[in-house]
């Protein structure tokens, strides 16, 4: 196509307005991506309870009409992305469903009312590209909570100006489903028959993520790895007959990261800053990370640190019940930031108030904290269960921090394995989620350390000279909406 694309990312999370998690950031991340590739990139997203419009912010003319089963009216504010002027976005104020400071609230939450939100968002979605009278080429639906989009696509949007436009739903996590009873079909204004096993019915319920895979044009997952492991039944949630059914139209592609928000040569947050050419402020964000943990100070004992929620997927609690054993046998220091389960937290505290100067916790997020572990730390632990793509070690590396890692997802994609006759690869990974596995792995990350440093420091070069950009993965997604269009629009 000659013409510019236009591309309407539809989504709950956005950095840096709201995001609980690596979703946020990599629609983030793609889009600006995209805004700098020359696409008509805009984004429209819920405006939740902690978001203030800025005096820089516009009120759109007029309400919107969103036509649910009974109609509502929103306000829809515009602005611009940072750092990415050309690009626009789109916040729906909808206080009954929005006003809450949470992005989920159920059925985790005290509400339970997802259901109803996300069909509003998805819906909204497709009113506000009415609204403005801007038709994008490429609708971009991501998770499932803008799973209704295709099928609305496919439906109600059949004869409209909106006919042409294709659908890409990207799976995020395919963990997450949004499962819930049959009636928010007549809520959403989608006709009963597509509650059907190959539209949006899964085991009597509705399926907002089964029915955005049947009707979506393409279908993407952030890391090839990931897309060739959700169609198995072991990480298919389920799902894996829809996506083997659906394997032509899935496609894995890597996720990057925000190389200018994550660089340790310009990071505001470092009491030092460092690159390849000088490590030397490497050295002092270590001695500042060990200072802000209380732990002993030496330039010669490795920190092995993991940021992360505190959840089982993440597989923290292996690294929680090896601790005492590492330490025992082992002469290193251990960081944790993060929160989640509230028996992996408190076990957490009890083995920092346990192993003084050795351990250090930190129960909740702070960015400023998250960069100077990136940055003081020799080694991140990531032993995740699975692990769509992950972005903790890509920021890791970027920092010169060698990644621990479980070989699943895009733990595989991002990580080459250390081979000992040379000292190439950039990371440690291992098999099996065992506390075995993590263990052995820990050991021979710090016999690297200690009895062959220049393999140690090579790896750490080697993760830094490593291009984590969004360049070619956005190169990529042009790629595909143009062969979503083409089965949107067959000649």
């Amino acid at each position: 196509m000659t013409s510019t694309l236009k591309v309407l990312m539809v989504t709950p999370e956005l950095a840096p307005f709201a995001s609980v998690g690596g979703l946020g950031d990599a629609v983030g991340s793609l889009t600006k991506a995209l805004g700098q590739n020359g696409l008509d990139v805009r984004v429209v997203m819920p405006l939740y309870g902690f978001m203030s419009p800025d005096e820089d912010w516009v009120a759109k003319e007029g309400p919107m009409i969103v036509n649910l089963a009974g109609e509502a009216f929103c306000r829809v504010w515009e602005t611009g992305y940072p750092g990415s002027e050309n690009v626009k976005i789109y916040c729906l104020e909808y206080n009954k469903y929005f006003q809450r400071h949470e992005i989920y609230t159920g059925p985790w939450g005290s509400h339970g009312d997802n259901n109803e939100r996300f069909a509003f968002l998805s819906r909204a979605a497709l009113d506000l590209c009415h609204f403005i009278k801007w038709y994008p080429d490429i609708m971009h639906c991501h998770d499932w909570t803008t799973g209704l989009v295709p099928v609305f696509l496919n439906t109600t949007e059949r004869e409209t100006a909106l006919k042409n436009t294709a659908s890409v739903v990207t799976i995020h996590n395919l963990q997450h489903q949004g499962i819930f009873e049959k009636g928010i079909l007549d809520f959403a204004g989608l006709h009963q028959t597509e509650f059907r096993s190959d539209s949006l019915e899964s085991l009597g319920c509705v399926n907002f993520l089964k029915g955005g895979l049947y009707h979506a044009n393409k279908i993407t997952t952030v890391s090839p790895q990931y897309a060739q492991e959700i169609r198995t039944a072991e990480f298919g949630c389920g799902l894996d007959p829809v996506l083997n059914f659906r394997g032509a139209d899935l496609i894995g592609v890597l996720n990057g990261i925000d190389t200018q928000g994550w660089n340790p040569e310009t990071d505001p947050y470092l009491p030092a800053n460092y690159s390849t050419r000088d490590f030397s402020g490497k050295a002092a964000c270590k001695e500042a990370l060990q200072r802000r943990f209380g732990l002993e100070v030496d330039p010669h004992i490795p920190i092995f640190c993991a940021i992360a929620r505190l959840y089982w997927q993440k597989g923290i609690d292996l690294l929680a019940d090896i601790i005492p054993g590492l330490l025992s046998e082992m002469k290193i220091q251990v960081l944790v930031l993060g929160s989640g389960e509230h028996h992996i937290e408190w076990y957490l505290s009890d083995l920092c108030n346990r192993y003084p100067g050795k351990v250090g916790v930190y129960i909740g997020y702070d960015k400023a904290l998250s960069h100077l572990m990136e940055a003081g730390s020799d080694f991140f632990v990531m032993p995740s269960r699975f692990e769509p793509c992950g972005l903790n070690q890509m920021y890791s590396m970027r920092y010169g921090t060698v990644p621990v890692a479980r070989s699943t997802g895009g733990l595989v994609n991002t990580i080459d394995q250390y081979n000992e006759s040379d000292g190439s690869g950039t990371g440690f990974r291992f098999e099996e989620a065992s506390c075995h596995g993590l263990y052995y792995s820990i050991g021979w990350a710090c016999s690297t350390y200690y009895d062959r440093p220049q393999h140690f420091l090579k790896m750490r070069k080697t993760c830094m000279e490593k291009d984590f950009s969004w360049k070619t993965s956005a190169l990529h997604y042009n790629d595909i909406y143009n062969w979503a269009i083409s089965a949107k629009r067959p000649l």
